[in-house]
């Protein structure tokens, strides 16, 4: 059997591990549309997080098996259509992740110093497409809407100490931008409360021991919360125990004046306020605050609802980060698509209504989760594929070309795929340019360049 993974994130990378493992017979064919393989490991995970980013061995692996093979460069959708990959391949698994951001829908949502997180990590991450960003850093207070991972990723890199990140694989031009930054003070902000956050434990802890920068809680926010976590799940209760310490704990003054001698920069959780307007500078062109409507709670637990209560409040800042969730987009016309949820419709992975058409990852079940929680999904979808083929729902009967057929497709339309040994050629350039400057890489941004690098 043949199959086509469309996407080289790590659905896409799990998903074609699990077939390969468990069918000895299967081909797999991998497509990218960038140049470069791996999706939100290169390109979403924190720069100082390389821990996470150890799966890329288990994914190398699986690229350099003789029943793989890995076409970058390929826009899926453009350059092929689906329906011509249908007709290549016994099964299709569209794993392309989610590449758009959710808006905020505000008015002062497109003025100068207002960015979606998406770009912002893409920026300091070598994303081809935010290489340009030119993020304004000038001023000294930032505002992150949203209380996820992501959201802390941000305020984490834009406080770290430099020294601390030079040793990362961070862009070059973003550390010389960091390194010129005015910003000392990031305030984020979600229209819920304190049980509802979205972040993660160690996150918060590696936040709250971030050196140079001192945590701000209002205790107010936390005051009673030890009754409302009694029953709540470990994983809530302890990050609810861990904000409610670092909010309650009053150092004397003593102790007050050394802290914030030594630590120059702060950063603090805002709770039950959503934002209502971005506030433009005089002259009509820059953020300089943002107004904020307070919310109070109806419900409990991660089902409440933010509710206005008709008071505001301004909170000034010239850097206005939203960080309020991905979104997948339809990739073509003939994949069924959810706008409501940013989905594919699926069960188990199955494609609704489209036999041998499959999807794995944020695109099957919405942006959420940790690299786990895709592994885990991606060979759930993987399963699937591996019973339909096992059942005969799949016909193998027929034999299929995949890239013979795709490639002359592709040669037709002047499109040049990138193989996985051009991605190795990329690859060791960036880790000797890492290696000169005392870091695990240097992220080459420009598409030209890498494909001077590989001669094509």
């Amino acid at each position: 059997p043949r199959v086509c993974v469309v996407g080289s994130g790590p659905a896409g990378f799990y998903t074609a591990q699990h077939i390969l493992k468990h069918h000895g017979g299967a081909r797999v064919d991998i497509y990218e549309k960038l140049l470069v393989p791996f999706g939100l490991v290169r390109f979403g995970v924190a720069p100082d997080h390389p821990e996470v980013k150890n799966v890329v061995k288990a994914f190398t692996q699986t690229a350099r098996s003789e029943r793989c093979a890995y076409y970058g460069n390929v826009t899926v959708g453009r350059d092929v259509t689906v329906a011509e990959l249908r007709q290549a391949y016994h099964a299709v698994v569209l794993s392309y992740g989610a590449d758009d951001n959710r808006v905020l829908g505000i008015p002062g949502e497109t003025l100068s110093g207002v960015y979606p997180a998406r770009a912002f990590v893409g920026w300091y991450n070598g994303r081809p497409e935010d290489r340009a960003l030119k993020p304004d850093l000038s001023c000294e207070t930032a505002l992150i809407v949203g209380h996820g991972n992501v959201a802390l990723d941000i305020a984490r890199l834009l406080l770290s100490p430099l020294s601390l990140l030079r040793k990362t694989d961070i862009t070059e031009g973003s550390l010389a931008a960091l390194a010129c930054s005015k910003v000392k003070r990031v305030w984020m902000v979600g229209r819920r409360g304190p049980l509802q956050a979205a972040f993660t434990i160690k996150e918060l802890r590696e936040m709250i021991n971030l050196p140079g920068a001192r945590p701000v809680l209002d205790p107010a926010d936390f005051t009673g919360l030890e009754d409302a976590i009694k029953d709540a799940p470990r994983p809530r209760k302890r990050l609810t125990e861990l904000m409610v310490k670092t909010a309650l704990e009053k150092p004397g003054e003593k102790a007050m004046e050394v802290q914030a001698a030594a630590a120059p920069r702060e950063w603090g959780l805002k709770f039950h306020r959503s934002p209502q307007e971005v506030l433009p500078t005089a002259d009509g062109t820059r953020a300089r605050g943002v107004r904020l409507a307070l919310t109070r709670l109806e419900g409990s637990g991660d089902s409440a609802k933010a509710v206005p209560t008709g008071d505001v409040e301004e909170l000034e800042c010239g850097l206005v980060l939203s960080s309020i969730g991905y979104r997948s987009l339809p990739l073509d016309p003939s994949v069924p698509f959810d706008t409501q949820r940013g989905v594919v419709p699926n069960s188990s992975g199955r494609v609704q209504g489209v036999p041998g058409l499959y999807c794995s990852g944020w695109v099957k079940r919405g942006p959420t989760g940790v690299i786990i929680t895709t592994m885990n999904d991606s060979f759930d979808t993987a399963q699937s594929v591996l019973e339909d083929l096992q059942a005969g729902t799949l016909d193998v009967s027929t034999s299929r070309e995949g890239f013979g057929a795709v490639g002359s497709i592709l040669r037709d339309r002047g499109v040049r795929p990138v193989s996985f040994s051009d991605w190795e050629k990329i690859d060791a350039a960036e880790v000797a340019r890492g290696k000169a400057a005392g870091k695990p890489r240097e992220k080459i941004v420009e598409p030209q360049e890498m494909l001077q690098l590989i001669g094509h």
